[in-house]
């Protein structure tokens, strides 16, 4: 981890030798009251500041000081603040930690005890975020599976896990290649039933004579060749899930034994007399426009509408931001483990050609794509023509990895927001911002942004 540490103090000896305790591994920076600390910690993003609570213009109370410490809190939850204050000043030393403050240390300065505890405080910082990425899997989402760093998979992400714990059906839509088992391993891996049974069956891939009875089951002599009974993928998911892939083909009579199925949550083996009671979750998934079925009578009206208690929509690959190049690498590292190729990366016509693919088959065909690359590649770069990814496929833009242009088009963004935000007041935009007005208004001369509202003529 990359130490970073604030130190809030208005006296400029103090400054100093607080500054000279920590080595060159800890990058330091130094404010001298509210405003400065709190641009600091927007620009600098430290893991561990140090506060002293007596800070202008309030240096001999400690307003000020609690006021930057619920400032901290708020804007920062994962920064550690150790609070320094006087011998004799104990009472505001526990009310810091109770409004969020990890540690406090007493003056006078100690340059052996303050180091003690600020690393202290970084041990603790690190070690949660360890186990923040330990929780998420390391792919930025908590599903097995799942690797994804863009707005609309996150968004998704966050559904699933409110969806998986309310015992409600579910029907996932997304094109082929999407990961759409995943999200419905990942429903029933946090939900109450996950120690029971994950049954899935793919509508699509069974003929229609046979799907009655994979999906109810059968009794003994119910058809020529049944020479014992059979429970069906239902009855065998009772008290878990079961999960129907493709159900968008699922041919029209079967769909009226299902939708009694999920009304009575009873079903009838083929040739059986009694119904059996099942409790089961159902998930299903299908890449087809159910809407448009139900409108063209491929797909009964009323269970559509029982299928679809939550639907999840899974966007595709070429639909989130930036997930194409993070997907990438992490296949790109688990099959190199896999082929015994652990060293590849991938050569930068190739990260440009992942990015503007336009990607049909998405995560599947990346996968194969990526596969061929890490056998075929020469050397330890992965190329464009490696993945097989011809020059028509993409477009050829030097800009599509260009720090400096990301850099900007951020900075043009946050400054119109900031602006809008606070109704084109340049004071607060640039405190919101965390930069002096006389920055913002170099940047918004440099990008041309209007500072004051449109107004609309009469």
């Amino acid at each position: 981890m990359n130490k970073r540490l604030l130190i809030v103090e208005d006296d400029p000896g103090l400054q100093s030798q607080m500054r000279w305790c920590f080595t060159d591994d800890v990058e330091v920076v130094v404010a001298g009251d509210r405003e400065a600390a709190l641009t600091a910690l927007r620009r600098f993003e430290p893991q561990v500041v140090t506060l002293d609570l007596g800070l202008p213009p309030d240096p001999g109370g400690a307003k000020e000081g609690f006021a930057l410490l619920d400032d901290i809190v708020r804007l920062s939850p994962t920064t550690k603040v150790v609070v320094v204050t006087g011998r004799e000043d104990r009472e505001n030393a526990v009310r810091a930690i109770g409004m969020g403050a990890s540690d406090f240390y007493q003056k006078p300065l100690d340059p052996d005890i303050l180091t003690f505890v600020v690393n202290r405080a970084f041990r603790l910082a690190e070690l949660e975020q360890e186990n923040r990425e330990l929780s998420q899997g390391r792919n930025g989402t908590s599903i097995k599976g799942i690797v994804a760093a863009s707005p609309q998979m996150l968004s998704l992400c966050r559904m699933v896990e409110k969806v998986a714990p309310a015992d409600v059906t579910t029907l996932i839509i997304g094109e082929t290649g999407t990961g759409k088992e995943l999200l419905a391993r990942a429903i029933h891996d946090m939900s109450q039933r996950a120690g029971h049974t994950f049954a899935a069956i793919n509508c699509a891939a069974i003929p229609e004579n046979l799907l009655e009875s994979e999906l109810f089951g059968f009794e003994k002599g119910a058809f020529t060749g049944a020479t014992q009974s059979k429970k069906g993928k239902i009855e065998m998911a009772n008290g878990g899930t079961l999960f129907l892939d493709e159900i968008g083909d699922m041919p029209m009579p079967l769909q009226a034994k299902l939708l009694r199925f999920l009304q009575e949550r009873v079903i009838d083996r083929v040739g059986a007399v009694n119904p059996i009671h099942v409790d089961v979750r159902v998930v299903c998934a299908t890449h087809r426009n159910v809407e448009d079925l139900v409108s063209s009578g491929d797909f009964r009206e009323d269970l559509y509408y029982r299928i679809s208690e939550i639907t999840l929509d899974v966007p595709a690959v070429r639909e989130r931001d930036g997930d194409a190049i993070v997907i990438a690498q992490s296949l790109l590292k688990s099959l190199g483990r896999q082929l015994d190729r652990p060293n590849l990366a991938f050569s930068e016509d190739a990260m440009q050609a992942i990015q503007s693919y336009s990607w049909p088959g998405n995560v599947r065909e990346m996968i194969n794509k990526i596969k061929r690359a890490t056998i075929m590649a020469e050397g330890k770069r992965v190329t464009a023509s490696d993945l097989q990814l011809r020059c028509d496929d993409f477009v050829h833009d030097g800009n599509v990895l260009n720090l400096r242009q990301v850099r900007e088009d951020a900075e043009r963004s946050a400054i119109n927001h900031a602006l809008k935000t606070s109704n084109f007041n340049m004071a607060q935009a640039a405190r919101l911002l965390g930069i002096t007005r006389p920055t913002l208004y170099n940047l918004t001369d440099k990008y041309k942004i209007e500072t004051s509202p449109a107004v609309s003529g009469a």
